[in-house]
């Protein structure tokens, strides 16, 4: 399990040769369609927990409970508060153990063999998970090898477009210290403001499920 740390923030024409003048090494360009799972009453999503299939593979993303040792800065602070943290949980049977606990109602079927395919169908109808969100996302990447930090420039088939800066945690790793390579490479970026960009599930929520986007705006989920 890891940790991801990210910040995002809004892309200009000038980015990839800003991402250039720094030194950041291009990784490469990808294409993913993300598929995100949740109860018509949205068990997960208003827990902040994150359900999604990418390229056949179930990933969960959970909030982190904050660090509290010790007093933080105030430019800490605000570091911490423009980057969110989560969990990235990618082995299934954690997975399901994790949305079973949040998920009361669920229908237990009869014990019969089944293929993968058939259990996880059966998985999903059992905790009553149906599609919410599908798109897909043209990313491109960047390495900036001597902060240990990741840039990607993503435009999602929404008309969507949004930076994130991030870096990779194993779980127990140091907080503090992705948080500050973080705003170095926001900083050497030109990036200001003090409010959080919005995201792409953010963004396709706005525009696509404005019942959801409220009930999560309302427990300050976004």
């Amino acid at each position: 399990m890891s940790v991801e740390v990210e910040r995002k923030f809004v892309c200009t024409a000038d980015t990839v040769k800003t991402l250039e003048e720094i030194g950041a090494v291009f990784l490469g360009q990808r294409q993913f369609c993300d598929h995100y799972f949740d109860t018509p009453k949205f068990d997960l999503t208003l827990r902040d927990m994150w359900l999604r299939k990418r390229k056949g593979c179930w990933e969960l993303k959970c909030p982190t409970i904050a660090d509290k040792a010790g007093e933080t800065s105030r430019e800490q602070s605000k570091a911490a508060a423009m980057c969110s943290r989560y969990k990235e949980i990618t082995n299934l049977p954690e997975i399901q153990l994790r949305v079973k606990e949040v998920i009361k109602d669920v229908c237990e079927d009869s014990e019969t063999e089944t293929s993968p395919s058939q259990e996880e169908e059966s998985w999903i109808i059992r905790n009553n998970l149906v599609c919410f969100a599908e798109f897909t996302t043209v990313r491109r990447s960047f390495s900036l090898k001597e902060e240990g930090v990741q840039v990607d420039l993503d435009e999602a088939d929404f008309g969507f477009h949004v930076g994130e800066i991030e870096v990779l945690l194993s779980e127990g790793g140091d907080v503090q210290s992705a948080l500050e390579k973080i705003e170095r490479t926001a900083g050497k970026l030109g990036l200001s403001g003090d409010k959080r960009v919005e995201g792409k599930m953010h963004a396709y929520l706005r525009r696509n499920h404005p019942e959801h986007f409220a009930k999560l705006l309302s427990e300050h989920i976004l």
